[in-house]
């Protein structure tokens, strides 16, 4: 039987961004921005091998000082801006055919902690499923959302009257996608190619730290983010 290398944590920054340039390895709080992902998946007590996948010369220098693998640069075809994290990560895997289960942490979420990665690992474990991924509360119901069409009459987005009587606060909670981690049985994503399964467990983190950066703006909120938690990730109690 082949050996099994345990947990392996994919991070994937290439170096071309449009919505704010050089993002991966901009300073936040200090340190580049993906140095606060590599921070947390080498924090995590369950992760077992570190590595970015990256087409930048110099992103690569900063996550190897970091403490990261860059065992290669990303192909040229997987760098573009229509290149899908998925062929991302099946890339990355085929190198290291060897992991059961993989994570892809995007280094724009850097909020995300060691102690997130493991209590989401653990209930991925848990539920015996192919896959995890993290999300957030949403503040707005899809239940009171509506479609508006040329003649401004409204239409429910959901389709159905089944909350137009109930109050806000009996409405089911609603959750988003964060982007800041999957977790994949690595069988079942080579199979399947893709994050998101009908078997699918959502690992809850609070809205503070499902900060996404994309732009000025979102790199803007997290840096005063960090600065009123006085320079280090507030976690939950």
């Amino acid at each position: 039987m082949e050996k099994v290398d345990g947990v392996i944590a994919i991070i994937p920054a290439r170096g071309g961004s449009k919505g704010l340039p050089r993002k991966n390895i901009l300073k936040l709080g200090g340190k580049p921005l993906i140095a606060w992902t590599i921070h947390a998946a080498l924090e995590s007590g369950t992760v077992d091998r570190v590595v970015v996948s990256t087409d930048d010369e110099e992103i690569a220098e900063v996550s190897q000082r970091e403490g990261a693998e860059v065992p290669f640069l990303r192909p040229a075809h997987l760098a573009t801006e229509t290149a899908k994290s998925v062929d991302v990560m099946r890339n990355m895997l085929e190198a290291f055919p060897h992991h059961e289960t993989a994570i892809l942490l995007q280094p724009t979420s850097p909020f995300r902690t060691g102690r997130d990665i493991d209590k989401a690992i653990d209930l991925f474990k848990g539920h015996k499923t192919r896959s995890c991924t993290s999300v957030y509360t949403a503040e707005e119901s899809p239940y009171l959302m509506f479609y508006t069409g040329d003649d401004h009459r409204l239409t429910r987005v959901l389709g159905s009257d089944v909350a137009k009587n109930l109050r806000r606060q009996d409405l089911s909670s609603v959750v988003l996608l964060n982007g800041a981690i999957y977790i994949v049985d690595v069988p079942t994503f080579l199979k399947d190619n893709s994050f998101i399964h009908a078997d699918t467990v959502g690992y809850l983190m609070p809205r503070a730290r499902s900060i996404d950066i994309d732009t000025e703006e979102d790199f803007a909120d997290a840096a005063e983010t960090l600065k009123n938690w006085g320079g280090i990730i507030k976690t939950d109690p």
